[in-house]
């Protein structure tokens, strides 16, 4: 029995998750929240402040009162509610570092409150891929680390305690995005490893996370032949259904990575990526990051439901997809109304988060270089800037100068990318104690070649590591497990001797 067209396009509204541009919600959102739209997704362009945020998806929810409002706030470098200053917590990795369990799931219980006081109800977080790969050129700081157990266990603590803050989470990359050197938003990741290395490494934190009660899942674009010779785990009703859904038993809603991602979007099409991912047991279709536009939601519900019509989409898929968004919907609903009141967003951000970010420092120094420690004078402060990972806004502050300045006037920082680091590029400095920040050393060649002439002319230098640890360098090496600004902030307190 076919379905009415009315309500075929109303169920494809249904499993769409949209992005928008502008700090209010434009006319065809609000229009299509009324002819069966059941979700929005926000990006850093749509945040000005929280009370302007707070005010934006009031609008959204006058529309429809059950609408998803999700956002991928991973509270660490990935951040989009505080982009403009960087967030305020530390992010996976550095929770990993410390490895206590309890200050992970307060840490996003805080984060769990303070979304769900602006009216957020999913979050695209906790990455739940382990970081196993240390070429990995996307994943890094994002991932608890390289231990399978290790990221299980924070993994649940933290589906745990965002969930207590009234907020869905929703684990990700599905089946497992940390043993790779390609960037799905570039290529089709491949993942080469056999079933028995999927179960004891990738899989692990994601049956911790159903084993804790998440909500919802976002697929990977990547390629498992372990899994599927064939399709990107998106794609695969074997990955959605067989593993997933059936030996992971997870039943909550599965959402896909962007889906104009060119791991996916170049083989398949936009539209084509869209209809085999519901048709392999996806439940919404996230897109907008690149692509926020009425037309892009358009194509996509429009070659959804020609899909049902010419039979490559069974109606009964569509409409299992549809129910599951709309049972999320009714979780948030009432997780909404269990919260205490709350004012909102803090402005002066989370202390759990600082709390977190001193713990996470980590400092490796021979007894002699130690006593370098704390400065006392102002600093001549050199960031290396390595090319950015995309899943990081452009926008988003980072670097230990700022901060360090706050706490010794007259600090002098110089940043340099690859195409201009000088051959000297601490010269100036003079008597100065010097500060070298790096991201990730150990994946670019040039920034080593630069930090290495540096070291040589001034040993006593202070080498600050914003990235993964690979490579410990420097007589005084400080590791802050990210780039936050609860960890610049820590990090300047530390060199000093403050806090």
């Amino acid at each position: 029995m076919s379905l009415p067209a009315g309500n075929l396009a109303a169920l494809a509204a249904a499993v769409l998750q949209p992005g928008f541009v502008g700090v209010t919600p434009p006319p065809w959102v609000c229009r299509w929240l009324g002819e069966g739209l059941g979700s929005v997704v926000l990006f850093a362009r749509n945040v000005v402040d929280p009370e302007q945020v707070a005010a934006l998806t009031a609008a959204l929810r006058a529309e429809r009162p059950d609408v998803i409002v999700a956002i991928d706030e991973e509270a660490g470098d990935v951040t989009r509610i505080e982009s403009g200053r960087g967030s305020s917590r530390p992010g996976n990795f550095a929770l990993g570092a410390v490895d206590d369990p309890e200050l992970t799931e307060a840490v996003a219980r805080d984060l769990g409150a303070d979304l769900a006081g602006l009216g957020i109800t999913l979050n695209y977080a906790p990455d739940a891929d382990v970081n196993s790969n240390p070429a990995n050129p996307v994943i890094g700081v994002r991932s608890f680390g390289a231990d399978p157990e290790l990221v299980a266990r924070h993994t649940a603590a933290w589906v745990r305690g965002l969930q207590t803050g009234g907020v869905a989470a929703c684990a990700k990359h599905f089946p497992g995005h940390g043993d790779t050197r390609v960037d799905s938003h570039h290529d089709l990741p491949l993942i080469t490893g056999g079933r028995d290395r999927l179960d004891g490494t990738e899989l692990a934190p994601f049956r911790a996370a159903v084993g804790a009660g998440v909500q919802a899942v976002m697929t990977g674009h990547l390629l498992v032949p372990a899994l599927d010779p064939e399709l990107p785990a998106t794609l695969s009703s074997r990955i959605l259904g067989g593993l997933l859904r059936d030996e992971l038993g997870f039943c909550g809603v599965v959402v896909t990575d962007a889906v104009e991602m060119r791991a996916v979007a170049d083989r398949y099409g936009f539209a084509g990526a869209t209809v085999r991912a519901l048709a392999a047991g996806a439940d919404a279709i996230c897109i907008g990051g690149e692509r926020a536009d009425e037309a892009a939601a358009q194509e996509l519900r429009d070659a959804i439901v020609a899909a049902v019509i010419a039979g490559e989409l069974p109606e009964e898929r569509l409409a299992e997809a549809a129910k599951r968004v709309g049972q999320l919907a009714a979780w948030s609903v009432a997780a909404r109304a269990e919260l205490p009141g709350r004012a909102g967003h803090r402005a002066d951000g989370s202390h759990v988060g600082l709390v977190a970010a001193r713990r996470a420092l980590r400092i490796t120094a021979t007894p002699a270089a130690a006593r370098r420690i704390p400065l006392t004078t102002p600093a001549y402060v050199v960031e290396f800037e390595p090319p950015r990972n995309i899943a990081i806004g452009a926008e988003t502050p980072w670097g230990i100068g700022a901060p360090l300045t706050e706490l010794l006037p007259d600090t002098v920082t110089h940043r340099y990318a690859e195409a201009d680091v000088p051959a000297d590029p601490i010269v100036g400095a003079g008597a100065r104690p010097v500060v070298l920040v790096v991201r990730d050393l150990h994946r670019h060649d040039w920034m080593r070649d630069a930090v290495g002439r540096a070291l040589a002319a001034r040993p006593d230098a202070v080498v600050v590591e914003l990235g993964v640890p690979e490579l410990v360098t420097g007589a005084v090496h400080v590791a802050t497990h990210g780039a936050t600004r609860a960890s610049a902030r820590a990090t300047a307190e530390l060199l000093v001797g403050a806090g």
